[in-house]
């Protein structure tokens, strides 16, 4: 079990220090990063709250996922790692000039 918990389906004002609180009925809270948008600064909705101790991410889960805040129940699991990433482009064909042979760019 790890310390870094996912916390999803926030209210998009929620911030640091609400979620500093509301997990501090659990234990000692390490960090907390509300995710936001790099052009708006706007939150995205998520955020990854880091426990002191492994116990007290578990406690954290049992207490607080499904907990109503602002009018939605959040979502408290352990973080996964970020998926390496594969390349590509997401065309499926490794992003060489559309399937057409090439295997290098035309200058």
């Amino acid at each position: 079990m790890g310390r870094k918990l996912y916390v999803g389906n926030l209210p998009y004002d929620t911030g640091e220090t609400a979620l500093q609180e509301l997990f501090a009925q659990c234990g000692t809270v390490d960090t907390v990063r509300v995710m936001r948008d790099m052009a708006t600064g706007r939150a995205r909705g998520f955020a990854f709250v880091e426990m002191m101790t492994d116990e007290e991410a578990q406690a954290a889960i049992s207490k607080l996922n499904e907990h109503q805040l602002g009018g939605r129940a959040l979502s408290v699991n352990e973080a996964r790692p970020k998926p390496a990433f594969a390349g590509g482009g997401g065309y499926g064909d490794g992003g060489n000039g559309g399937g057409r042979g090439r295997s290098e760019p035309r200058w």
